[in-house]
């Protein structure tokens, strides 16, 4: 069985069992038999399912895991967490969210106005709000509107200028005064592709020289005692423990020397995000090398040492992971379309009468291949195939003769990975990328995926069933987009190995995994494709099926994206329906193109895929 590395990212949310990949909760439901339902209902192309119970145990293992660290190193500070909302700000994400985390110091976080309003409208009074990023006056002021609300909420500073901001909206709303936190440019950096949000070159924070001027602000304007938090962020997917490790200390001298300096209310280090994600599906290619344990005990060793040695007072401890508790709660599910191999079957051959010796000698390589010959004849038949585009190009075989070549050589690497594929032979390894299988699935990279194309980001795929029989073909991946970045290549290092499938006689799924992080956000409607229909699992003990589906969210038909693009879709229609009316056909014909019209309105931009009996 070939378990597409789940045991390394799956963290135990998802098993295989009986050839099929099954959610690992209460009475364990396949996916396959999940989509199979939403899909018995009309809703095609691809879905994004929820698990809202894996939100719960992704907060639950954070908070579980630095409360014991406290316990264990007798720390006396407190641990609060907050969500930022950038990650995913998906109602059907942060309600459940907020829901199954009311009775954790869990709260959430805000980088814009949009943000802020979410953060008010559904944070519990009793748990913190932070606010970082750019802000101007009517930000400010919006923050000062919570706090007067009753909210636990911080506006952390990223310059001084903000910091001149916050003291003119205190003289003009007066008290209550929201928590004041200082963004700190550490000298430390982070590690991989966002390890630039560390560092002295950072975007945001402030240098040591604009922290004191800071402190002198705040003691002239009478607001020192609303400084309660100092905050600093490495970069997401933190992947190797030092730079943190480093930074906290760096961090934690600065928080000592702020309290000396008389900033007696600053009690919270905000370590920011950056708990990282394990996303590979191979052993020697890890995201991280730590585990949660580890990151937790490191933090709250670190600090209870720094503030031990200085003499301080160990700081409440402020952690704003966003990808570690959102990403394994949403999993994308794409029907494959196509094998474009398949176009290459015995009753794709035109032969002639009398063929080229070539591909006469082909031909009889095909027929005559056995498992002890097999290797001999794959290197012949890729040297004829070499030999037979250099006749074509010098123009003697011809067009029916070229096609001929192509359907051979692919029917006898196809041939010779089935009686092999129990085998580990040098040659068919190096074959697989060499001939790869093209798998063309409905769904868009950029709208769903948008981390691969513009980062390079790979997220676990394997199919939802079949998983009791051993996958033969090397796999690229296609989207459905005009683009020829919309491609998961086949990575010979990486490899992806799918199963060979009549898609014309039954369905075949592939699951991305982990796609509950920046995703959704940052999708992209390149091509006009717009987001998948989504929906929720929740899992009920009282239900015959031992769970329910809820918060069904369909995808966009195509007026309604159009709509969104500020196309006046009304003119549309009237467009269109006029130029049906004015065609030269008869009125039947009219009736009839006008009703096809407006079902193909109503539906989503995704293609509409077979049934299973291929009808």
């Amino acid at each position: 069985m070939v378990d597409y590395g789940i045991k390394y990212w799956s963290n135990d949310d998802f098993i295989i069992e009986d050839g099929v990949v099954k959610v690992n909760h209460k009475n364990k439901p396949s996916l396959l038999e999940i989509v199979e339902e939403i899909r018995e209902k009309g809703y095609k192309g691809p879905l994004l399912i929820r698990f809202p119970h894996l939100i719960y145990k992704q907060i639950t293992q954070l908070f579980c895991s630095f409360e014991n660290a406290i316990k264990e190193y007798d720390y006396k500070g407190h641990f609060k967490a907050v969500f930022p909302l950038k990650v995913n700000q998906m109602p059907n994400f942060v309600l459940p969210l907020v829901e199954c985390s009311q009775n954790l110091c869990y709260g959430l976080e805000a980088g814009s106005k949009s943000e802020l309003i979410v953060a008010m409208s559904y944070t519990n009074l009793s748990s913190p709000i932070t606010v970082n990023g750019f802000k101007d006056k009517e930000m400010i002021s919006l923050g000062f509107i919570a706090a007067k609300m009753g909210h636990d909420i911080t506006l952390t500073i990223e310059g001084l200028n903000e910091l001149l901001g916050i003291i003119e909206v205190a003289k003009e709303m007066g008290e209550p005064c929201p928590k004041i936190g200082l963004r700190i440019r550490l000298h430390s950096t982070g590690t991989g592709v966002w390890g630039k949000s560390g560092g002295i070159n950072a975007k945001f924070g402030l240098t040591s020289t604009e922290l004191l001027e800071a402190i002198r602000l705040l003691e002239d304007s009478k607001l020192l005692a609303q400084f309660s938090m100092i905050h600093f962020h490495i970069g997401s997917q933190i992947s190797d423990i030092s730079p943190l490790k480093k930074a906290i200390r760096e961090v934690g001298n600065i928080y000592a020397e702020l309290r000396k300096m008389g900033a007696s209310n600053l009690t919270c280090v905000n370590i920011g995000g950056g708990l990282a994600v394990e996303y590979t599906q191979h052993e020697d290619s890890n995201n991280r090398n730590y585990t949660l344990s580890e990151f937790s005990g490191d933090v709250v060793f670190s600090l209870k040492e720094i503030a031990r040695n200085k003499k301080e007072r160990e700081p409440n401890i402020f952690i704003e992971s966003g990808r570690y508790v959102s990403a394994n709660h949403a999993v994308l599910i794409t029907p494959v379309l196509e094998l474009f191999s398949h176009e290459y079957d015995e009753k794709a051959l035109r032969l002639k009468e009398k063929n080229p010796q070539l591909i006469a000698e082909m031909l009889d390589l095909y027929q005559s291949i056995t498992e002890k010959n097999a290797i001999e004849y794959l290197h012949d038949s890729l040297d004829h195939m070499e030999s037979l585009l250099t006749l074509f190009d010098l123009g003697y075989i011809d067009l029916t003769d070229r096609s001929n070549a192509e359907v051979l050589v692919h029917l006898i690497i196809k041939k010779i990975i089935k009686l092999l594929k129990y085998k580990n032979h040098n040659e068919i390894i190096r074959i697989q990328e060499q001939v790869q299988e093209r798998y063309l699935l409905n769904c868009s990279f950029f709208q769903s995926l948008p981390d691969y194309w513009g980062l390079a980001q790979n997220f676990p795929v394997m199919p939802l069933d079949r998983l009791n029989r051993r996958p033969t073909r090397s796999a690229s991946l296609w989207d459905i987009t005009c683009d020829s970045d919309g491609e998961i290549a086949f990575d010979a290092k990486k490899p992806l190995f799918l199963h060979d499938v009549d898609v014309t006689k039954e369905e075949y799924f592939l699951g991305f995994f982990l796609v509950g992080a920046y995703q959704e956000v940052l999708g992209m409607r390149h091509n006009l494709f717009t987001h998948p229909t989504e929906f929720s699992v929740v899992f009920d003990d009282d239900l015959n099926k031992g769970y329910e589906i809820t918060n069904l969210l369909e995808a966009q038909n195509v007026l309604d994206v159009l709509d969104d693009l500020d196309y006046d879709t009304k003119e549309i229609e009237r467009i269109l329906k006029q130029r049906i009316e004015d065609a030269k056909i008869d009125e039947d014909d009219k009736k009839e193109l006008l009703g096809q019209l407006y079902v193909m309105l109503s539906e989503n931009g995704y293609l509409r895929t077979i049934t299973k009996n291929g009808e």
